[in-house]
């Protein structure tokens, strides 16, 4: 083994081991779009599903089916129809969408049977288990359009999937519920996703889809390194929501955000859209910092907000250690009275236990981030982290393209989150002026 992998290999496996720490025990449920097992990606798929179960996480898997019964359809002679995004469901469309969910249920549960040496399933053993755990109410009739068999979730057997999740099983689960009388209804994958996150209080609802993520101003250029936004929000993604046409189909910006904003609302605090043309984008999400795909988190905003006169006492007393040994730089009363308005504070219960200022240069299109702090009792609780993509959102909203920090101490942990350090001379001619050349801060900057 090279000395080089070496090197490669431990940072990396550190880097990778606290989110394995957050989510062991965790509850994920995934929606996987029909197109992703069309386009050959089923294999992978399962595969990056067994190595996050290994590693603690317990499973609902909800396969979409939209393009296989469409070729069931086709093969039969039978248009597909739809109104209002969803599929009119008549006793043709009803009898293909049993038969694509069979075919599909055992190509899933192949796909999980695989343990292949030399592979990331070698001697695993995955339990996947399906039941009736749905009870479906019809569509009925909407603006004069008759849905057929076309239903919607009624109730979620919530007790039931725990049940199977504790035994250590995946629960797959098709686009199907029945109603009280045994009727079959064909539902949608990502109400049936929405439903079961929410039912469960799930800790993610992550879909896998048709398209990368989501862009909130479509009209600013896209960034090489991140053409999507990796984070909205809750109150940004209820926004751009608002402002969008009900969606018709799946690559519609709307069709996937509108659940992840029900889920959120509802208590399931992070939502994700990810493109499975990216391989190993699941990993990558669940494992990395900045993700892959877009993330709808409810941001908990009574206590992450924008600082105001009364938080002046406690900013003091929260930087006045790290003043002390040296950490950061020191800054008397009247300094932050003044620029209070710049902070975004953390409060729980009436005690600021994180703050950040953001100082702009609109003329050099960035922004300096100063006095990151949180405080010793709350670190690793993801606090700083909160913080950093609330700076970057304002930074964001006042049009700008980069943030930058000056550092002695905490240099690493900005190069993790895509800080990228640069020199001195690179710093706006305003801030220039007022660097310390004596302190030798390193400047760090990160695109937005």
């Amino acid at each position: 083994m090279s000395t080089v992998f070496n090197f490669t290999f431990v940072p990396w496996f550190r880097s990778v081991a606290p989110y394995i720490h957050t989510h062991r025990g965790k509850t994920f449920v995934v929606g996987l779009a029909g197109e992703a097992i069309a386009a050959g990606k089923l294999q992978n798929i399962a595969q990056d599903l067994a190595l996050i179960q290994s590693m603690g996480v317990k499973i609902v898997l909800v396969h979409g089916f939209r393009p296989q019964v469409n070729e069931q359809l086709a093969a039969k002679g039978h248009e597909a129809k739809y109104s209002h995004g969803i599929r009119i469901t008549d006793e043709v469309a009803l009898d293909s969408a049993q038969e694509a969910a069979g075919q599909l249920r055992y190509e899933i549960e192949a796909a999980f049977s695989q343990g292949l040496p030399n592979t990331p399933m070698a001697g695993s053993t995955v339990r996947v288990i399906s039941g009736n755990f749905i009870t479906a109410r019809p569509v009925g009739v909407v603006d004069g359009v008759d849905f057929k068999h076309s239903g919607l979730v009624r109730k979620v057997d919530a007790a039931g999937i725990r049940r199977t999740l504790d035994f250590g099983a995946m629960v797959l689960m098709s686009p199907f519920g029945f109603s009280p009388t045994g009727e079959a209804f064909n539902l949608t994958m990502e109400e049936v996703a929405t439903s079961v996150a929410i039912s469960l209080q799930a800790d993610k609802l992550i879909f896998l889809t048709e398209i990368p993520g989501i862009r909130i101003d479509s009209e600013l250029p896209e960034s090489e390194d991140n053409p999507i936004d990796t984070e909205l929000p809750l109150y940004a993604a209820e926004k751009l929501l608002a402002s969008l046409p009900p969606p018709q189909k799946p690559t519609d910006t709307a069709f996937y955000l509108q659940h992840c904003v029900k889920a959120c609302k509802a208590g399931v605090e992070r939502n994700h859209i990810l493109p499975f043309a990216l391989d190993g984008s699941l990993l990558l999400e669940v494992y990395v910092h900045d993700g892959v795909g877009t993330m709808v988190i409810d941001e908990k905003l009574e206590s992450l907000r924008e600082a105001s006169v009364d938080d002046i006492g406690g900013i003091l007393q929260l930087i006045e250690p790290f003043e002390r040994d040296g950490t950061l730089v020191k800054r008397d009363r009247t300094e932050i009275e003044r620029d209070i308005h710049q902070y975004t504070v953390v409060e729980h219960d009436g005690v600021i236990f994180g703050c950040a200022a953001l100082y702009p240069y609109p003329e050099a299109r960035t922004a300096e981030m100063a006095a990151l702090t949180v405080s010793p009792q709350s670190q690793s609780q993801g606090d700083g982290e909160r913080i950093l993509k609330h700076i970057e959102h304002r930074a964001k909203a006042m049009g700008l393209e980069s943030i930058f920090v000056l550092t002695t101490r905490t240099m690493h942990w900005f190069l993790k989150r895509g800080f990228q350090q640069v020199n001195p001379d690179w710093l706006p001619e305003a801030r220039k002026r007022k660097y310390n050349w004596d302190r030798k801060s390193q400047v760090l900057v990160k695109k937005i």
